[in-house]
């Protein structure tokens, strides 16, 4: 049974980071550009994550620590520096998309 769920978590990962690299290549602007590593790619690590956890956890004889420790790490590190990323964009005034600013929803 630990197979099937690391097998699942395992695709699950994958195609979340897969989607998150499409994403980061695709998107028109810098502000559209950081959700791609931001959302998908930190839920698919951690999807990753977790099958590893699944899996040393099942082979040996406790629960494996490293991969927790990792896991807590990127989960709190990555919207930190996704926050820095645009923080500094905007003081930058990088310029942006119609479609991130609503400027195209704006009737004049």
């Amino acid at each position: 049974m630990s197979e099937w769920i690391i097998s699942i978590l395992l695709l699950l990962g994958g195609s979340f980071v897969l989607v998150g690299s499409i994403g980061l290549v695709k998107m028109p602007d810098f502000f559209m550009r950081l959700h791609g590593p931001t959302k998908a790619t930190t839920l698919g690590m951690a999807c990753l994550l977790t099958s590893a956890i699944v899996y040393f956890s099942t082979t040996s004889d406790g629960i494996s620590v490293k991969e927790i420790l990792i896991s807590i790490f990127l989960l709190l590190t990555a919207p930190i520096s996704g926050y820095m990323l645009i923080k500094s964009a905007i003081h930058h005034r990088l310029p942006s998309n119609e479609k991130t600013t609503g400027k195209d929803k704006i009737k004049k």
